[in-house]
């Protein structure tokens, strides 16, 4: 089994900035490793990814608003969010692909509201 677990959320204006963690109990070395976020009433909806060589992918969303990091030597990965917009509000989940299956963590919420 992996824990994933996610923190940094909370309610924040707009056009503000925040940076969700995520740590895993894991090695994430060899995993991609994504963001998803979620909305009540609608699908999980992937926002980024991040391969094992550092290569990152975005939703046509998010993209230039978003950055993915990985920090191997602490298991971490990160989730910058820059110039929030209400629309941003959203349970967000971090999730990794290990040898030993597919994971999740159980998600923070970030709202986005004056």
């Amino acid at each position: 089994q992996v824990q994933l677990v996610e923190s940094g959320g909370g309610l924040v204006q707009p056009g503000d900035s925040v940076r969700l963690s995520c740590v895993s109990s894991r090695t994430i070395l060899f995993s991609t490793m994504r963001w998803y976020r979620e909305v009540p009433g609608k699908l999980r909806e992937l926002v980024a990814g991040i391969k094992g060589d550092g290569s990152a992918n975005y939703a046509d969303s998010v993209k230039g608003r978003f950055t993915i990091s990985r920090d191997n030597a602490k298991n971490t990965i990160e989730l910058q969010i820059d110039s929030l917009k209400p629309e941003d509000t959203a349970v967000y989940f971090c999730n990794g692909v290990f040898a030993i299956g597919e994971f999740w963590g159980r998600g923070t919420q970030v709202t986005v509201s004056s």
